[in-house]
Order: structure tokens, then C-alpha cells, then sequence
């Protein structure tokens, strides 16, 4: 650990020292502040900043978290205030944590929560799935693509594993606390992840549209990042769905399967990549697996633990090689996932990789 963290430390710590001065060079500072940092201090750091993420960069109406956030205030696509479900899923487990390391108090977190509810429980929902993105002013829905202006169901799936942790926090609170636990209960159990199967198929689809109905047209079917959408939807104690759902249409009839090695390493199941020995961006095993503990996580296709350390692994090894010899890549730098480039959004990956 202390080998992997080295490069960060440097980084935190020449910032730290840009913004003291008590009689000692800047040098000296960051020096003694080196020798002190201890890793699991480094680690509350970052944490602490990523929260605020979440927690100040929230966008203010619905206390839910924006789409994205420009530090220069600059937005040319007029977007300030659009809010995304899945984020705001994770964003509201990140505050459960806040509350826990202390970032903030058990009462202000409440009382977040209960603004978050109040708004998911109004904004515009579709057979009990939210869009992929609202306006965070007015809580309607803000279209995603020409298709796609309606409920998101893995965006949805999102948004439930973060509404069952937070029923879990909460329904042994006190009284308040019991009734926003409750609240939180009744959003997730209004999800009808079975009218999702477009009139009774064996596999969910990820878009439905009040304009558009079906047209969209995407099933969900693995691997990538949609596991929790199956494993909440077969869950549900309201809108359940039966195994042929997720054995004839996340696992493709048993087709998901793959013999495939890269480094190797097994890759397990087949990712939704092009080439069949690919593996897809490092999100695709942690959105899934912010609600679902992969150890010891088995079923007839796979091991989630070796899958997920695998497509670590396979990320890694492929910084060491650098193939494209960019700069900075090795054992201490590496791993790919969607984000913005300078050429705009992409799903970086070691077959999709940008520099």
C-alpha cells in the first residue's frame, strides 16, 4: 500500500504546502508533512473531498447530484442543473458514509435525505422508473437522446440499491428516521422492473418512452455494468421477475460465458466490447457492486470476485506494456473508465485507449 500511495502523497502534499507558511520554506513543509501522513489519513482525505462531490457541489433544489460541475462556471450546453439518477444513487450511499466517517452529522444528513425523498417521491417517474437525467429545478424529465425521455431502468437500478441502504441506515432511528426509512421503502418497491420485459420477454429493457414507447429498443444483457438491474428486479417483492429473465436475457442462455484469457487472466464472462477478448471500462465492476459484495458471489456462469479482480488485473498489466507508449503509464498508473477527453466523452479501455 505504502508503494502504491508514494506518487499521491506528493501530490496532496506539494498542495498542502502551497498554502502554508509559518516560518518554514514550502519545501520544509511538505517534507514534515510527508513523514506524518499516514496512508489511512491520505485515504480520508480523498474521501473527504470526493464527498463534497455530493454534498456541496449538490445541485440545490433537489439535493440530488448534477450531471457534472464546471469549476470555471462555464456551461455551453446550458446543463448547470441537470441532475443524473444513477450518480445521485451512488452520491446518496457516498452521504451515508459521509455520516459515518463523521464528514457531517447524523442531523444534517437526515435532513438532506428528507429533501431527496420529498423530491424523488414528486419528480416525473415512468411505471416507477426515473429518467436518466431530470431538470433539477422542476423535477421533469430532461431527454437523454431523441428516444430516450422516459424511465432508464438501470439508471433506476442505481437509485434502489442507494434507497434500500438507506432504509437499512435508518428504520432502527428514531421515529423520524422510521418514517424516512419507510419513505425510502416505498420508492424502491414502486419500481416495475417486470412491465420492463416489453409485454412478458424473457429480458428487461433498459428504455421505455412516453413519445417513443419502446423505440429505443435495448435489451439489457451482460456482461457490463447492469448486473444489480437483474438481481433487484428478481428481488423486488412487488414487481419481481422469474429466472428465465435473467438466465435467457442478462446471461444470454448461457452465451455469456467466455474461455478467453488476456495476460493471462480468464476474463470470465463476455464483456459488451468488440473484440470478444476485450474487457470493458473498471466501471463496469464497480457500479454493480456498490449494493452487491462480489466475495464469494457465484452463480452457474461466474465467480464475481475473480471477474471483477481479473478485469483489474487485465487493466493493469496493460499500463506495464504500454502499447501506444504514453507517458506516465506502469504499475503505480493504471486503469481506464469512462470519462471526458479531449475529444469528448468516451469508455476508456485497454482496447479504447485515448492517453
Amino acid at each position: 500500500m505504502t508503494n502504491i500511495l508514494t506518487p499521491f502523497v506528493f501530490i496532496v502534499i506539494a498542495a498542502l504546502g502551497l498554502t502554508s507558511c509559518n516560518g518554514r520554506s514550502s519545501q520544509d513543509h511538505a517534507n514534515n508533512k510527508e513523514s506524518t501522513l499516514s496512508d489511512d489519513s491520505l485515504l480520508t482525505l480523498v474521501q473527504r473531498q470526493t464527498f463534497q462531490y455530493f454534498w456541496e457541489g449538490a445541485e440545490p433544489v433537489s439535493g440530488l447530484a448534477r450531471e457534472r460541475i464546471h469549476i470555471d462556471g462555464e456551461y455551453p450546453q446550458n446543463d448547470r442543473d441537470v441532475v443524473t439518477i444513477g450518480g445521485s444513487g451512488f452520491g446518496l450511499m457516498a452521504l451515508l458514509v459521509g455520516i459515518e466517517r463523521q464528514f457531517i452529522t447524523r442531523q444534517a444528513g437526515v435532513e438532506r435525505f428528507e429533501r431527496v425523498i420529498g423530491y424523488l417521491e414528486k419528480a416525473d417517474r415512468f411505471h416507477g422508473a426515473w429518467p436518466h437525467w431530470l431538470d433539477g429545478p422542476t423535477g421533469r424529465a430532461k431527454p437523454f437522446s431523441k428516444n430516450d425521455n422516459g424511465g432508464d431502468l438501470v439508471e433506476t437500478a442505481f437509485m434502489a440499491q442507494a434507497l434500500i441502504c438507506i432504509r437499512e441506515y435508518f428504520q432502527q432511528g428514531d421515529e423520524h428516521e422510521k418514517q424516512l426509512a419507510a419513505r425510502a421503502d416505498a420508492l424502491w418497491k414502486a419500481i416495475e422492473w417486470d412491465w420492463y420485459r416489453q409485454g412478458g420477454q424473457n429480458v428487461l429493457y433498459w428504455h421505455w418512452s412516453p413519445t417513443a414507447g419502446w423505440a429505443a429498443n435495448h435489451p439489457i444483457r451482460g456482461y457490463d455494468e447492469c448486473l444489480i438491474t437483474y438481481v433487484l428486479a428478481a428481488s423486488s417483492p412487488t414487481h419481481g421477475i422469474p429466472a428465465a429473465v435473467y438466465h435467457e436475457g442478462w446471461a444470454r442462455s448461457g452465451a455469456i460465458k467466455s474461455s478467453a484469457e488476456r495476460y493471462g487472466h480468464p476474463i470470465v464472462l463476455k464483456h459488451n466490447v468488440p473484440d470478444s477478448n476485450g474487457v470493458g471500462p473498471l466501471f463496469w465492476s464497480h457500479y454493480s457492486y456498490l449494493g452487491l459484495d462480489p466475495r464469494g458471489l457465484k452463480d452457474r456462469y461466474a465467480d464475481y470476485w475473480e471477474l471483477n479482480r481479473n478485469q483489474a488485473l487485465i487493466h493493469r498489466d496493460y499500463a506495464i506494456e504500454n502499447p501506444k507508449g504514453f507517458k506516465g503509464y506502469g504499475k503505480q498508473a493504471w486503469g481506464f473508465t469512462a470519462s471526458y477527453s479531449v475529444n469528448g466523452y468516451s469508455a476508456h479501455n485497454p482496447d479504447n485507449d485515448l492517453g
